[in-house]
């Protein structure tokens, strides 16, 4: 990869090997790479992520729904290792063509039903248990606002701040300037509309803060990028008061341990198969 200044695109792109921490993985074709069947539990729903920010969003949604009674939402949740490009596997190609987590099958009923892209198997979710979409026209359609404002903006923040800012082989200064700018508008946006509302459709709690609080709010949180000070998020106060409220949630303290394998020990739950495992099969307990 080239830090020249002067970079000129040829009148023909090639790809070629890039540099920095996903050069591995990254490549300009879909499809699978190698044969792999994806492992399914007892579970009606199977869950296949990694806790990458998208990743949280599916496995606080299952918790916060197991939390509210709904026991039909139990699931397996599989790990799938993208640095090892375990995405790319053709179990996991047949039921997310795009190779990215999180994905789900839900085999409650007569045939399995695939679901991919994390914001639709928030509404997917909500809308199968009745929890967490508002049901009144108005408040369904903020909800829904928010939730694919996070889906088309947070690209920006994962692909664009924090890869230039963490991974890129080189720091360059104007991208890192672009998405920073960007970034930081983000969250004077939401900061703009949780000045007046405790969360983001109003007064109830939504898909819209799930999707969002693992993004922006492990964001201010100082969980992403190691960027907190780079970004002075402090000075959102009201993106930070809500982060807060929402991370004290028990569900949303398992959810974002599921399929994660990094940080603390005692926050990594590689797999989850049963809610006792949040208890039993923390890496700190399995002793790896």
């Amino acid at each position: 990869m080239s830090d020249n200044s002067d970079y000129t695109p040829p009148k023909v792109w090639e790809p070629k090997e890039s540099g920095g921490k996903f050069a591995s993985i990254n490549r300009p074709v879909a499809g699978p790479t190698h044969d792999k069947a994806l492992s399914v539990g007892k579970h009606p729903f199977q869950l296949y992520s990694l806790a990458t920010p998208n990743g949280v969003k599916a496995g606080v949604m299952f918790e916060e729904l197991l939390a509210l009674g709904h026991s039909e939402a139990e699931y397996d949740a599989w790990l799938v290792n993208i640095g090892e490009g375990e995405q790319f596997g053709s179990g996991f190609v047949e039921i997310n063509p795009n190779s990215k987590i999180p994905a789900m099958v839900d085999h409650s009923g007569d045939k399995p039903i695939r679901v991919f892209e994390s914001g639709s198997i928030l509404l997917y979710l909500a809308e199968k248990f009745g929890a967490f979409l508002p049901t009144d026209i108005a408040t369904r359609t903020e909800t829904l606002n928010w939730l694919f404002w996070q889906m088309g903006s947070a690209p920006f923040v994962g692909g664009g701040f924090g890869h230039f800012y963490s991974y890129a082989p080189v720091k360059l200064e104007y991208p890192i300037d672009r998405y920073t700018m960007e970034t930081k508008r983000q969250l004077d946006v939401l900061d703009r509309r949780l000045a007046d509302n405790r969360y983001l459709a109003g007064d109830e709690y939504t898909i819209a803060d799930i999707a969002n609080w693992a993004w922006y709010g492990q964001l201010v949180l100082g969980r992403l990028y190691d960027a907190a000070e780079f970004l002075q998020v402090h000075t959102y106060e009201h993106v930070v008061r809500w982060a807060k409220e929402i991370d004290a949630r028990p569900a949303v303290q398992r959810g974002r341990m599921v399929n994660r394998t990094f940080g603390e020990p005692e926050t990594q739950l590689h797999e989850r198969h049963d809610a006792s495992d949040f208890e039993t099969k923390t890496q700190d307990k399995i002793g790896q």
